[in-house]
């Protein structure tokens, strides 16, 4: 590709758009490249500001006929950097984040560059929610479409379980509507199997009654009751209604939080965090167990649900290692384990976070979306966070150790949206037995495999047997319409 030619390309995308082009230099290119994972670190040729489908459309285009590699950046919180890509185009869709409420219905639309916090809120103004991250800043896109693990999970299914609908680009610029009457087996793959099908434009979620106030917030320990709160943590979640949603998280106490006792501050502890979906004063009877082991503080207490969401953000600007593991319980010598690697952590925001799944988890089965796994009780996810690259191999290393020290009680299945770039049998294990169906949606909607995701879904060997260029499946695809209507 001539350097004239592709000038003059750059030129017609600015043209056609309704937003704007950024190259390397530009303020908003550096911010775009700005990632929650300061890990990543990724020069993309050109970052297209999209703010409308029709935008999409032509950035898609541009790409294709340049041969240039593509990314979407909403939230920029995928650890593994899939919001950037080296040398290609990134299509930055934070300027189509609408949120559409309707109550009648119990239906959001949410535009493809929306983040959870303002989700949370447009939706508990109408005393209604969905599931969504527990990082409010988060894109919703990504997180649906890789799962989606957050606090009304229990009760309420995992945010792919509510997706009803999704409008989406092709690889070849179609706009394609997938829901249980359009499109059904994408719909199918959108619940859970990631974003390399097209370029999610708009989401619509199911919402269910909320608040606005919930029963929730967080409890503190010393390190030294890890043993005994995470045994209590344990009991309590096997045996809990589908309302409580708790998880428990070895970490650091923050330094710099006049709330937290000064003993405290800066120093290893383990805490009981999570949130009742129901009334507040059921919720206050389900967390007894957990308040009357004696707390140094104890943050539990009516709240509104939105707030929530926000409680916990992880912070921005750190070097993140995630990785997980599915595990069927956790008996005494897992919780020993644990325990015991937990004082490997290094001080600051870095935590093992051990959350309960089950409830409504495990009762969307494979006919509803492709994970598997969902029979797991919990899961133990470390996410190392830290500020020296001197570090990068330990905290890794510490990450992997700590799923080794439950491979034992694993159930072999993975959750995408927990793990980084870990090869293509870790994550081919977040599908299981749905990998074959997968794999023939992505042979339909992305013949050409043009959109890459760390959940590593091929198009079938018949589908590019023949080394069928772009120009050759389009018109296959003509030929094929034209079949159906004669």
């Amino acid at each position: 590709m001539s350097h004239i030619t592709f000038t003059s390309g750059v030129d017609e995308l600015r043209f056609r758009l309704l937003g704007a082009v950024h190259e390397p230099g530009d303020a908003y290119y550096e911010d775009t490249c700005t990632l929650f994972n300061t890990m990543i670190v990724r020069r993309p040729r050109l970052v297209v500001e999209c703010i409308a489908v029709e935008d999409v459309v032509v950035s898609l285009a541009f790409a294709r006929d340049h041969a240039l590699p593509i990314a979407v950046r909403a939230g920029g919180h995928s650890v593994a950097g899939l919001s950037l890509s080296d040398g290609g185009v990134v299509l930055d869709v934070r300027g189509m984040a609408d949120i559409d409420v309707d109550a009648d219905r119990q239906i959001v639309r949410v535009g493809g560059g929306a983040i959870w916090a303002d989700v949370d809120r447009a939706t508990q103004a109408h005393g209604l929610a969905t599931t969504g991250g527990r990082v409010s800043t988060t894109g919703v896109a990504g997180l649906t479409l890789g799962g989606g693990s957050g606090w009304l999970e229990r009760k309420h299914g995992l945010a792919c379980d509510n997706l009803v609908g999704a409008d989406l680009v092709t690889w070849d610029g179609r706009i394609v509507r997938a829901s249980e009457h359009e499109n059904p087996e994408l719909l199918w793959a959108l619940r859970g199997g990631g974003g390399s099908f097209g370029v999610v434009t708009a989401l619509e979620l199911k919402l269910h009654p909320l608040g606005p106030e919930v029963f929730g917030g967080m409890a503190l320990f010393g390190a030294d009751r890890g043993p005994e709160v995470l045994r209590a943590f344990r009991d309590v979640m096997n045996e809990a209604p589908d309302e409580l949603s708790l998880a428990c998280a070895f970490t650091t106490a923050p330094d710099d939080d006049d709330d937290v006792p000064a003993e405290l501050r800066g120093r290893p502890v383990v805490a009981v965090l999570g949130m009742w979906a129901g009334s507040v004063a059921d919720g206050e009877r389900a967390l007894a167990p957990i308040r009357a082991l004696g707390p140094r503080a104890d943050f539990f207490g009516p709240t509104s649900y939105a707030d929530f969401q926000c409680s916990v953000d992880d912070p921005p600007g750190y070097r993140n290692y995630w990785t997980a593991e599915n595990v069927v319980d956790l008996p005494e010598a897992a919780i020993d384990a644990l325990v015991r690697r937990a004082r490997e952590l290094p001080a600051g925001p870095s935590q093992l976070f051990i959350v309960a799944w089950g409830g409504a988890v495990r009762r969307f089965g494979p006919e509803h979306s492709p994970l598997a796994g969902r029979e797991a009780r919990f899961i133990v996810h470390p996410l190392l966070l830290w500020e020296s690259p001197a570090a990068d191999e330990r905290n890794r290393a510490l990450a992997r150790t700590f799923r080794s020290d439950v491979r034992p009680w694993s159930t072999g299945a993975t959750y995408p949206n927990f793990l980084g770039d870990e090869g293509i049998a870790r994550m081919a294990a977040a599908y299981g037995k749905s990998t074959e169906r997968l794999t023939a949606v992505k042979a339909e909607w992305d013949p050409l495999g043009l959109f890459h995701t760390h959940q590593a879904i091929r198009t079938t060997p018949a589908a590019t047997a023949g080394g069928d260029t772009i120009q050759q499946v389009q018109a296959n695809r003509s030929t094929t319409r034209k079949e159906h209507r004669t």
